[in-house]
């Protein structure tokens, strides 16, 4: 959409101002030194002076000097999960080259929009060196990204863990209810028939800075961790969307309108909790 869309769908410039004040009425409080993860759709908000930057800044001043944010952001150019199927010469040539990950240079996955990519370019903001990786920036940064589990980052030793466990909550600002990374926590928490994992390998600086190749093993996120078809979730449905618009029917989170866009704002231990249980109890067979 073009700006003169943009201002029509907010009614007027959805200005960092303007943001904070709303943020507020949904309920984040600037003095309660709380964490919040946050996705964000920008275009949802409407027209947004600043873009990014403005929207990180209206978040900052939203929690409060002892707030903390924290995001997603992966590896926009890890090697594919599956690249140890390919033809043997092909490999070789990945393995030979590939440039490693690195915490302060490595780009983003671009599937999260804009603001991913600006926090972590926000100076101050801390990344995990796990490739899967999450940005942190604020009071709790090194806290919530330090010494992530290798082969769990999704479990109780890696951001989403300390996000729950520090009383955290999660924002969407403007972006699908599918997009609650926190319920891949649940999925690692759940025990239900039938889990799936992946293996992935990733060129890494190890502690003497030289490029080595290491293994991780995970929760399949490329595709589900469960087979939510078992659980009643629709071919085509989202099952993380099918969870949230339950939770929210249960009392858990809040909606508000922040610019243009339909937000909400959820406890991340309540969610999570109901993730499992929902999981638990809703997927069965193997």
């Amino acid at each position: 959409m073009d700006e003169q869309q943009l201002l029509a769908l907010s009614r007027g410039p959805v200005t960092h101002s303007r943001l904070v004040a709303e943020l507020a009425a949904l309920g984040l409080e600037a003095d309660a030194g709380e964490t919040v993860m946050f996705h964000t759709r920008l275009s949802a908000l409407g027209y947004v002076p600043g873009g990014p930057r403005t929207v990180v800044g209206a978040l900052r001043e939203a929690v409060g000097e002892r707030g903390t944010l924290l995001v997603y952001s992966g590896w926009n150019d890890a090697p594919p999960y599956d690249f140890v199927e390919w033809p043997r010469a092909w490999q070789d040539a990945v393995r030979t080259e590939h440039p490693p990950y690195e915490p302060g240079l490595s780009e983003g996955t671009h599937d999260n929009g804009r603001l991913p990519e600006a926090l972590r370019l926000t100076p101050g903001a801390v990344r995990t060196a796990h490739p899967d990786s999450f940005v942190a920036l604020g009071a709790r940064a090194a806290e919530l990204t330090a010494d992530v589990s290798w082969d769990d980052p999704y479990g109780v030793n890696g951001p989403l863990g300390r996000l729950v466990a520090t009383g955290g909550r999660v924002l969407l600002l403007g972006a699908p209810l599918d997009a609650l990374t926190v319920l891949h926590h649940a999925e690692s928490l759940a025990q239900a028939p039938g889990k799936r994992y992946l293996g992935y390998e990733v060129p890494v600086l190890d502690e003497r800075g030289e490029r080595v190749w290491r293994h991780y093993w995970d929760i399949d996120t490329e595709d589900e961790a469960f087979d939510y078809r078992r659980a009643g979730v629709p071919e085509g449905e989202w099952p993380f969307a099918v969870i949230a618009r339950e939770a929210l029917a249960a009392g858990i989170g809040v909606s508000g309108r922040v610019g243009a866009g339909e937000s909400q704002l959820f406890d991340a231990a309540a969610l999570v909790r109901f993730g499992v249980n929902w999981i638990e109890s809703r997927v069965t067979g193997a």
